[in-house]
């Protein structure tokens, strides 16, 4: 019998591990990454394809309008969404689709399809995730407070809005990788 399809939602400020979370997930069980479309422009290192799509606004504004993403959202300036047709398709297949979005986003993809299994991934505490943020050197310190305000409100929504159906904080990350997978593993039983 073939393995159920499942959409995976991993969310979480900026610093605090998720991508780290999502791709040990994405490798160990053979996982599909959704990878979404942005109006942002690439960052250093970025490979269009892999890390995002890198689309202009009317190019995203078509897409939206079109139906072709299953969430969206506009953040810090720049929007952001996940390309419809890629999810379906790997879900169709069986295989696990991983999307890594914002509260918004996860709140989009609960209410379409409340199947879908949610992780948050909070900071251990404002301390370490401001200690992470400026550990990762990619900012300015204007911008790092930026982030850490952001981070904030979106761990208090996250908690609220009751669109998450686990909380995995990420102290230790082999515990919070092997949480993640046994979540995943279980929800496809």
């Amino acid at each position: 019998m073939a393995k159920q399809g499942l959409l995976l939602i991993i969310s979480g400020p900026s610093g605090v591990g998720k991508t780290t979370i999502t791709h040990e997930v994405e490798r160990r069980l053979g996982a599909v990454f959704s990878v979404s479309v942005t109006t942002r422009a690439p960052a250093a290192g970025d490979v269009d394809g892999q890390d995002y799509y890198f689309i202009d606004r009317t190019q995203f504004e078509t897409m939206r309008a079109a139906g072709d993403l299953l969430e969206w959202a506009e953040v810090f300036g720049n929007c952001y969404g996940t390309p419809r047709k890629p999810v379906e398709q790997a879900i169709a297949a069986g295989q696990v689709m991983i999307l890594e979005i914002d509260v918004q986003g996860a709140i989009q993809i609960k209410k379409l399809i409340p199947q879908t299994l949610a992780i948050f991934v909070p900071h251990p505490s404002e301390e370490v995730l401001l200690q992470r943020l400026r550990r990762r050197q990619r900012e300015d310190e204007a911008t790092i407070q930026r982030r850490f305000a952001k981070a904030k409100d979106e761990i208090a929504l996250a908690k609220t809005c009751r669109a998450y159906d686990h909380f995995i904080v990420n102290d230790k990350l082999d515990a919070a990788v092997d949480e993640a997978i046994t979540l995943v593993q279980n929800a496809r039983r």
